[in-house]
């Protein structure tokens, strides 16, 4: 932190996380999801659930934000690649976009269902956004994933079985 108490432009992404986190909860209980937290984060960030009918859709969220950084560069496709330590074919993979800057400023929320994310040498890999001058934006058929119209899919009961079909 500086003298003014705010946290310096070089800070880690890791201090950012639960920013990230608690943002796209409050994003799904904002669209009238449930959110419940775990006791212990061993994968999930938090499950989200709201009644459909007479029945409940279950979605356990997993939130990786991106934190560019002042020397990024250009990048046609800009996601997340690493390791997810949990997988459920229900889940949402929540992507975080932060704009570069001194107070942390989250710029788009992809909401990526599990058919999206694919096998990588990392782990898995997610990237439905490009970089470009300094910030992220949804890329092709990948737009109908980020915030709300994203956010509003994720209801869909054939949510897992959604991909880039049929896309504008």
């Amino acid at each position: 932190m500086n003298n003014d108490g705010l946290v310096a432009k070089t800070s880690s992404s890791r201090e950012f996380s639960q920013l990230a986190e608690l943002h796209v909860a409050g994003l799904f209980a904002a669209a009238g999801w449930r959110v419940y937290f775990p006791h212990v984060d061993d994968g999930f960030d938090f499950i989200a659930a709201r009644p459909a009918g007479n029945q409940w859709l279950i979605r356990p969220v997993q939130v990786k934000g991106k934190y560019p950084e002042a020397d990024k560069s250009d990048k046609s496709v800009y996601g997340y690649v690493g390791e997810l330590t949990q997988k459920h074919p229900d889940m949402v993979l929540a992507i975080p976009y932060f704009d570069l800057g001194d107070i942390p400023v989250i710029k788009h929320v992809a909401f990526m269902p599990f058919c999206m994310i694919r096998s990588h040498k990392r782990g898995s890999k997610c990237e439905p956004a490009k970089f470009v001058q300094g910030s992220a934006h949804p890329r092709g058929g990948h737009k109908k994933y980020f915030d709300h119209p994203g956010l509003l899919r994720v209801a869909d009961p054939d949510w897992s079985k959604d991909s880039l079909k049929g896309s504008d």
